[in-house]
Formats: structure tokens, sequence, C-alpha cells
């Protein structure tokens, strides 16, 4: 009896796992090596591969035989329902069969033409994705023993690999061009405009601090691109292939948000039918992004500490601890040292997620971008279909002149509305009817410094409030001032916001 030498058929698969992962290899290469390899495994003398030719009707027609049976086999079909390989195709099933010459199944024409005298054959099916592509034969042991269910078992493992590389070889193409497409969609999605040096130093510290697993903070007002710099970060990190999840803390009731962040078990609340893993095991080994995490309730702080200082959580309803490898992006608009301050964030959570705080710069901080920012939302929202609109002369000045509240969002917004609004070629200023455009301030020589200084802070405060329609909180934000001091500018400078 033939003794397989197990430690070379180790190292066999290792080479077949190798060129698994080599895609410019032909698909030929590939089954030869893996169908070899599973021949030599169980000792058989030779083999062959069959193919259906036409879906429907389920013929066969030899792709691979081994020795010189190829070539004789090549023009050769077998009808559907025929044979032994007909009936694997039909049934999905394999077939041992140690007595083939006694055997009613045995498609006797395919010995006959290549004048081969076979005594027990195992035949196997290719599947893919439920379907029979084919069938993988292997006839006679070298030792004239009998294939055993053992043996096919072995060589099962070897036809799912085969039928892999065959899913792998049709689609290949098709995938390709999908990763291109969307690996274009993600890039444009989560492109960085701007050339400012505000904005270039945040790039500059997001790839500085990606390797590492450092909790990282990234504030600044509503609209400044905070996910587009956790995206950022995660790209550039050796985590940029697993997951990044991101999740909304304001946007949920506390109840949802612990079941969406830590999922639950079956028949935890009323409504649990089956498990559900939650966002941190979904982006275990990954980043999870929490957005907004100035808006999260306190109870909910507490849970969220725990997992992030021991990397661990139960699911809602679960008595298992569930362990994860989770790098914590968390992002807000609000002054959380005030809030802890307040008491209206804890500040225990507060040192744990700022290990890194990235400050993003508003849009009035640099309005030097805004002309390639304008540029990027016209080619992004104008349709394959059309020819980008031109932007004219005064547009970029116009457009310098509002203050943005809403910052880079309320920005594209406005481009892509005058995109859709334009009958003509060109994007001009009456597309773009800015609320509280602000007009320059006139100081005329020979004021004093404090007449001057007045004037400046009237106007300015004046623009501001039109921005914010009049909200002195919102105003106070974004001159970065506390509201009762701002109540006490308006009175001195005799600003009457009601009028505003």
């Amino acid at each position: 009896m033939k003794h397989i030498d197990s430690q070379a058929n180790i190292q066999a698969v290792r080479k077949i796992s190798s060129l698994f992962n080599v895609t410019t290899l032909e698909i030929d290469e590939l089954l030869g090596t893996v169908i070899d390899t599973a021949r030599d495994t169980v000792g058989a003398c030779n083999t062959s591969l069959l193919l259906v030719r036409d879906g429907k009707k389920k013929a066969l027609q030899f792709y691979q035989a081994s020795g010189d049976n190829k070539g004789k086999l090549a023009d050769f079909e077998i009808p559907p329902k025929t044979g032994i390989s007909g009936l694997v195709v039909e049934t999905g099933k394999t077939i041992i069969s140690n007595d083939v010459q006694n055997d009613p199944r045995w498609y006797r024409a395919v010995s006959e033409k290549v004048k081969l005298q076979v005594k027990a054959i195992v035949c196997l099916p290719l599947i893919v994705e439920g379907e029979v592509i084919g069938v993988v034969q292997f006839l006679d042991k070298i030792d004239e023993s009998p294939f055993s269910e053992r043996d096919a078992k072995v060589l099962e493992r070897f036809a799912n690999l085969i039928a892999k590389f065959f899913q792998i070889s049709k689609t290949r193409e098709v995938l390709g061009e999908e990763f291109d497409r969307l690996r274009e969609k993600y890039m444009q999605r989560y492109l960085i405009v701007g050339e400012s040096p505000a904005i270039k130093s945040c790039i500059h510290l997001a790839e500085k601090v990606a390797p590492a697993k450092a909790a990282i903070l990234v504030t600044g007002e509503s609209g400044t691109g905070k996910e587009l710099f956790a995206h950022l970060v995660h790209d550039q990190s050796p985590r940029q292939n697993k997951p990044f999840v991101s999740v909304s803390c304001g946007a949920l009731p506390a109840s949802i948000l612990e079941r969406e962040l830590f999922g639950h078990e079956r028949g935890a609340f009323t409504g649990a039918d089956s498990r559900k893993i939650g966002l941190f095991e979904a982006a275990d080994t990954g980043t999870l992004f929490l957005d907004e995490i100035g808006e999260m309730p306190l109870d909910m702080q507490v849970k969220l500490l725990r997992v992030l200082q021991e990397e661990t959580f139960l699911r809602l309803g679960g008595t298992e601890n569930i362990k994860v490898d989770v790098r914590i992006i968390t992002a807000t608009n609000r002054d959380l040292e005030k809030m802890t301050q307040s008491g209206d964030f804890r500040q225990d959570l507060y040192y744990r997620i700022n290990v890194i705080n990235m400050k993003l710069p508003s849009l009035r901080e640099r309005k030097g971008d805004i002309s390639d920012l304008v540029a990027y939302f016209v080619k992004k929202h104008t349709t394959d279909s059309k020819p980008s609109k031109k932007i004219s002369k005064n547009l970029i000045n116009h457009l310098m002149s509002y203050s943005w509240p809403g910052n880079i969002r309320e920005l594209e917004n406005a481009v892509e509305r005058a995109i859709v609004l334009c009958e003509g070629d060109e994007l001009t200023v009456d597309l773009f009817p800015l609320e509280g455009t602000q007009a320059p301030v006139e100081i005329n020589v020979g004021s004093t410094l404090k007449d001057a200084s007045d004037a400046f802070r009237r106007t300015f405060i004046k623009n501001t409030l039109k921005t914010t329609r009049g909200s002195r909180t919102k105003a106070a934000q974004i001159l970065d001032i506390q509201r009762s001091y701002l109540s006490r500018l308006l009175k001195e400078l005799d600003i009457n916001d009601e009028k505003i």
C-alpha cells in the first residue's frame, strides 16, 4: 500500500494558498496545481475535470484530464443526465463507485475513447452559488485499494477550492471594475479639499496620529468636516482594511443607542426575536466613530467609559463578556470642557476620549479655500451627461463676503442649488442669495481708535447676527464669546438686534 507523505501534502496545500492570493496566475495553472495535489493526497492514478457546457441542458465537456487523455477528450461531450458524472451534476452529490464495470451508471463511451479500463471512481460536484458548474473525477488508486468515505471527504475540500477558483476567474474582471468605481466614489466622498495653512495643519496632524491607537476627539463647528477627518485617520492607519463604523450619538434616544452600540440577546426586550451584534462588535479590529458625543446622556457615558477602559462589554440581556479591539474617534461641536465643569459631561470620559484633540477650522478661518471648494462641488454635482458650469469672475468675492455659519456643508448646498437653478453655462452671484452677506466696514480717516474699533465691532456683530437670523446663542458661539458678554456688547454698541 502506498504511504502518503502527510508533511509533503501540507506543504503542497500551503503552496496552493499562496497561489490563490496571486491573482495574475492563469486559471489552468491554479487548477493543475490543486488537482495534482488532490490526486497525490489520496493516491489516485488519473484525474479529469468536466464543466457544464450548457446551463439549461447540463451537457458536460472535458476541461482538463491527466496524461495524454486531455487531447483525446477535448471535443468529447457527455450528454445530460448521462453516466456517473451526469448524475452528480443532476443531484449535486458526490458519488463513489469501486466497481464501475458492473455499475449501470457508468458511461462506457469515455473509457472506450481513451482505451482505459477504469475500476474505481470518485466524482465530486463543483458548486458555485448553489449551482453545479461541473465535476472533478479521480480514477483508480495506485495501490488498487477502494476509495473510501474518508477519501471523498478530503477530496470535497479540494473540489470546493476548485469551484472557488472558477468563481473568482469569472467575476475577477467584474469585481475589478466595481472596485475601481467604488474606490473612485469613496475617494471623492472623503476627499479633503483646500490648501490653506489651517486645513493643511489638521491633515498633517491626522496623518501623524493615524498609526497609533490613541483616542481622538475632533472638535469644530457643525459642517466643518469632522467625519472626513475621522475617515482620513482610519485610511492612514494600519486598520485601513478593517471596518469603519459610524453612529450619531445625538440622533438616537439613550435606550436605542445602547442597543446599537452593544447589541442584544434574544428576549432581552419585547421584539428582540434574535441576537443582534452591536456597533462595537461590528467595528472590532477597526475604527468606531462616535459623532455628536456631547449629546450622549450621562448614563450612557458611564457605560461607554467602561468599554473604553476594559475593552469588554455585555450585550443587552447578556451575561458573557465580549472583548473587542476598537479604535475610538469622537466628534462634537460643543465645548466639552465647559460641559464637564457644569456636570453635563463626565470628566473621566472627557480625558479618556481627548488623548489627541483635533480642532477643525471654520470656513471663516479658511476663506482662501472657497475657490477650490466651489470648483470641487461644481464637479461633484454635475451629471456625466452635462458640461460643468463656469464660475463668474465676481462670484468668489461674493461668497467670501459671507460668514458661512453652516460652514462647508452650507457652501456645498448653496453650490448644488445654484447648479440646479442655473439656466445658462455660468454660475453667477444672483444664484447665491446669501442672507447676511457682509458689507465692508467703512471707517473714515480721522476717527479716533475707539470710534474705529466700535464701528468695526458694530458692523461685524450685526453681520454675524444676520447670518444666525438674530440668534444670540449661535452668534456667541461663532464669535467665541459668552452669550451674556454678547448682550452687554449689544447694549454698549447700541445694536438693536430685533431689527436685524
